[in-house]
This record gives C-alpha cells, sequence and structure tokens, in this order.
C-alpha cells in the first residue's frame, strides 16, 4: 500500500523546512451522514517527525483537525541527505511511517 504521507524537506544554511500533506479523512465524531447517523470519530491522535533517532516534532490532534491536513515547520541541525521519519497514530489504531532524504 502506498503511504499516506507526501513529505517535501529541504535544507537552506542550518534551517530545514519540512512541509507534509497527509490523506485522512479526519472525521471529528460530530458529523452526521445523509441517513442522519452520527459518524464515528476517526482522526489522527499523533504525528511524529524524527531526524537523527531524536524528535523534533509532534503534534497531538483532537477531532478538530480538517481532512487531509497540511503541516508545515522549521528545525535546525539537519543537512542536506540526512534523513527525515514521519509517522502517525489513528483513534483506530491505523498507523503510517514514510522516510524521506533532506533535500
Amino acid at each position: 500500500m502506498a503511504s499516506t504521507i507526501r513529505v517535501r524537506a529541504t535544507s537552506s544554511g542550518e534551517t530545514t523546512e519540512v512541509q507534509v500533506l497527509i490523506q485522512h479523512p479526519m472525521d471529528s465524531g460530530f458529523v452526521k451522514n445523509a441517513k442522519g447517523e452520527t459518524i464515528p470519530p476517526h482522526f489522527i491522535q499523533q504525528l511524529t517527525f524524527e531526524h537523527d533517532g531524536k524528535k523534533v516534532f509532534t503534534a497531538d490532534w483532537g477531532g478538530g483537525v480538517s481532512k487531509d491536513p497540511y503541516v508545515k515547520f522549521a528545525f535546525k541541525g539537519a543537512k542536506k541527505g540526512d534523513e527525515l521519519k514521519i509517522s502517525w497514530v489513528d483513534t483506530k489504531g491505523a498507523t503510517d511511517t514514510t522516510t524521506a532524504k533532506i533535500q
């Protein structure tokens, strides 16, 4: 199965900028379907970014994050060619992990 995570990580000087787009329904548990039934909650609870075995960014999310979330942040200490590991866990126990080389 293809990863749900798309990553772009670019290093310029001592700062690395990371942009990530994740395909996920991010259902809050408050929305109803066409039959009037509540759609159960199904959203990413934790998103983690690791560089060189150390966490550089962690997000703890609830049902208020929109479908197919986009994240952008910067950190210091990486260089071109290094690997960045991205992973998430959702409310149904599903996970996805990918790695990207910093450009």
